[in-house]
């Protein structure tokens, strides 16, 4: 898997094969396959600079080692509450 970082100031979509489409926002990071780096829609915005490819993916730490998840990882979307509320006639 490789990193792929959208370096615009725009949304983007980059179609990649069989028919999927990565849809990646203003500086955000996405995973595609290794074999999707090679594809003309992805080297097209390489060369534009509007994308860039890091390499491996975010977990290519040395073998064995375990990361903790970050936190956009972890929420998948919206950040856990932390507030407890009251409970029962009070």
């Amino acid at each position: 898997m490789k990193t792929i970082v959208n370096k615009s100031h725009k949304p983007l979509k980059i179609q990649l094969h069989g028919g999927k489409v990565l849809h990646l926002g203003p500086a955000r990071t996405g995973q595609i396959a290794d074999e999707a780096a090679g594809e003309p829609a992805v080297r097209r915005l390489v060369e534009s600079g509007d994308v860039e490819i890091v390499g491996e993916g975010a977990h290519s730490g040395p073998a064995g080692q375990e990361q903790a998840p970050t936190a956009h990882e972890a929420t998948h979307g919206h950040t856990p509450t932390t507030v407890v509320l009251p409970k029962g006639n009070r």
